[in-house]
């Protein structure tokens, strides 16, 4: 509300300062013509009479005679500079003319054969590589094979001993295949759920 109130007093002040710049400016155009106060009575000499002043004599302007104007010179036309003809190129040759060439002759099309789709085949499972155990004395040469790298020799032993009684296979080499024996030995877990089958 204060913040209109200021505004109204700016727009009324602008109004008044340029009414009054304005008049000021009038003032200072319009010429005041003051009438001089009558001084007391002047007395003109009186003239003396018979003596009058002669005319002043007649000055007769003479005519100036007109300014003569320049002889007009004509404009020289600059001949154009000579025609030199460009040096002429033999014409190109013409195009050759293409030799129809014979039309091709389209085969008709062969008739559509839909491919003979065999009945998928159901793949045979491979035979384990390593051969199935017989016996529990089969066990102790593979085992023995199979953890001689590992750090506990003796506790690798145990378990793969286990897992050959068990599942009658071990898997070939020192470390990993652990799938070519089949889910009874990838499966078979500890108490603590770890892979028991080394």
């Amino acid at each position: 509300m204060a913040f209109n109130k200021s505004i109204l007093l700016l727009g009324i002040f602008l109004v008044m300062a340029t009414s009054k710049v304005f008049s000021y400016n009038e003032d200072l155009k319009m010429q005041v013509s003051y009438t001089k106060p009558p001084v007391g009575a002047t007395s003109v000499p009186p003239k003396p009479p018979g003596t009058t002043t002669p005319p002043p004599p007649l000055t007769t302007t003479v005519p100036t005679p007109p300014k003569a104007k320049a002889p007009y010179t004509p404009v020289v036309k600059v001949p154009p500079p000579p025609f030199v003809k460009s040096p002429s190129y033999p014409p190109p040759p013409p195009p050759p003319t293409p030799t129809p060439t014979p039309p091709k002759v389209i085969s008709p099309p062969t008739p559509y054969h839909p491919p003979v789709v065999n009945p998928p085949v159901t793949p045979t499972p491979a035979p384990p590589t390593s051969p199935i155990v017989k016996s529990n004395k089969d066990c102790v040469p593979r085992c023995g094979y199979r953890c001689q790298l590992h750090s506990r020799t003796r506790v690798c032993m145990r378990a793969c001993m286990t897992c050959c009684e068990r599942c009658k296979c071990v898997p070939p080499g020192t470390y990993g295949n652990r799938e070519k024996c089949g889910k009874c030995y990838t499966d078979m877990v500890t108490h603590g759920n770890r892979s028991k089958c080394p």
